[in-house]
């Protein structure tokens, strides 16, 4: 799965949120400032040639549905994250926003409840 880019991941974002759409569509629900339609329909038919999204002509113009789910690709961009920059150690990653103060201990605490609740009895 190919990376993204930041105006790609956005668009995506708001494509996963509206379970397709038009350009337009996703034009009015990006953040301000948006970028001009031309700049967001060049950036969709990208994301088309990299297999995220197909395009069905209807009318005049190409509504787009996501091929890739939000899931698969959150999944796939955490491994490599942690990969390049906690050495593909989870624990590291927690232990950064752990000492970044981004996390509290009863945070923590009830992530370990969730993982020891979801262990094979």
């Amino acid at each position: 799965m190919e990376r993204l880019t930041q105006p790609e991941e956005d668009a995506m974002q708001v494509l996963w949120q509206l379970d397709g759409g038009f350009v337009k569509d996703v034009l009015e629900h990006l953040p301000t400032p948006a970028p001009p339609y031309t700049t967001l329909a060049s950036t969709i038919r990208n994301l088309e040639r990299k297999g995220y999204v197909q395009g069905t002509k209807l009318g005049n113009s190409y509504r787009y549905a996501p091929l890739v789910r939000a899931e698969d690709y959150r999944r796939t961009f955490m491994s490599s994250f942690v990969s390049d920059y906690f050495r593909n150690s989870y624990k590291e990653l927690v232990s950064f926003f752990a000492k970044e103060q981004k996390i509290s201990a009863d945070e923590l605490q009830e992530i370990i409840r969730m993982i020891e609740q979801d262990k094979p009895k």
